[in-house]
């Protein structure tokens, strides 16, 4: 019998690639709000005895998650057989340690709600800081995609002779990953962040690399302004116009319009956007069959 995928207020351009990599079954919900905005949801499609992957993208998590909730609830109480989620954002992964007295360390009750919720967990390129791993703190099976190796496949097609740019020391392992699997070049900044819209960065020297066309790698650009100032070193030296790709497209405020005003932005399809331009589907249903099987 067929998987079911149930997409829950996610990108209905993923979850119908999803359908057809998985060759899985459209699961049909009623969704709705009570006059008092209480959450109102039905499952019409029978589970009993099935895999059902709910598709929900945990960007902008605190208006989802209750209805996540909800739905693996409702799939145990009509038999499902396992039940895994797919979300290609995992939200809460930046807090993770408590820097001062009384501060909640979100990351961890909210990695406790996940695994008491869903059996096994698919996501794209976490924010693991302090982390070595999701299982730090996640008590199911999960698969992390990475994306490298699609982003990688991006720049060959379509810049020429790139150089490819980490925004800070933390970045390095990651770009440099990217940039073997592009077969380029890269270099790391050296940043000073003073807040969150106060960051100060440092170019090494670029000289070599003047006629590369600079291409800004990062997972996520959230207030964009570590990539703002380095496109203006970069300017600077006379370097051509630049590239930036993240793995997540968050772009707070008018994040979006200051860097498209002087550089190309493209970033995967994990939080639908007009950037989204690499294609995440055929990576996710892979890890998400490996779970199946297992």
């Amino acid at each position: 019998m067929k998987t079911l995928l149930i997409n829950l207020e996610s990108d209905p351009q993923l979850e119908a690639q999803l359908l057809n990599q998985l060759d899985a079954q459209k699961g049909e919900t009623e969704l709705r709000r009570f006059p008092d905005d209480e959450t109102y949801l039905r499952v019409l499609t029978d589970c009993k005895d099935r895999n059902v992957m709910i598709f929900c993208n945990l960007y902008q998590p605190d208006n989802k998650i209750l209805r996540l909730l909800l739905l693996s609830y409702t799939l145990r109480q009509m038999g499902a057989l396992k039940i895994g989620l797919i979300t290609p954002y995992l939200a809460y992964m930046r807090q993770d340690k408590q820097f001062h007295e009384g501060e909640c360390v979100s990351s961890r009750p909210f990695a406790r709600l996940i695994s008491e919720s869903v059996d096994f967990m698919v996501t794209v390129d976490p924010h693991l800081h302090r982390y070595d791993s999701l299982d730090e703190i996640y008590s199911i099976p999960s698969r992390v995609v990475h994306a490298a190796p699609l982003i990688a496949d991006w720049i060959k097609n379509n810049i020429r002779q790139p150089l490819l740019i980490g925004p800070d020391s933390e970045s390095e392992q990651w770009v440099s990953s990217v940039a073997e699997l592009a077969d380029a070049p890269f270099q790391v900044l050296s940043k000073t962040r003073r807040g969150d819209f106060d960051v100060e960065v440092t170019l090494p020297e670029v000289e070599r690399w003047r006629h590369h066309t600079p291409v800004l790698v990062d997972d996520i650009i959230s207030s964009g302004r570590t990539m703002l100032e380095t496109i203006a070193h970069l300017q600077h030296a006379g370097m051509p116009k630049a590239t930036c790709i993240a793995v997540h497209g968050i772009f707070a405020g008018d994040a979006y319009r200051q860097l498209l005003g002087v550089a190309d932005v493209i970033t995967s399809r994990c939080i639908p956007h007009p950037s989204s331009q690499i294609e995440i589907a055929t990576a996710i249903a892979a890890a998400t069959r490996e779970l199946l099987a297992e």
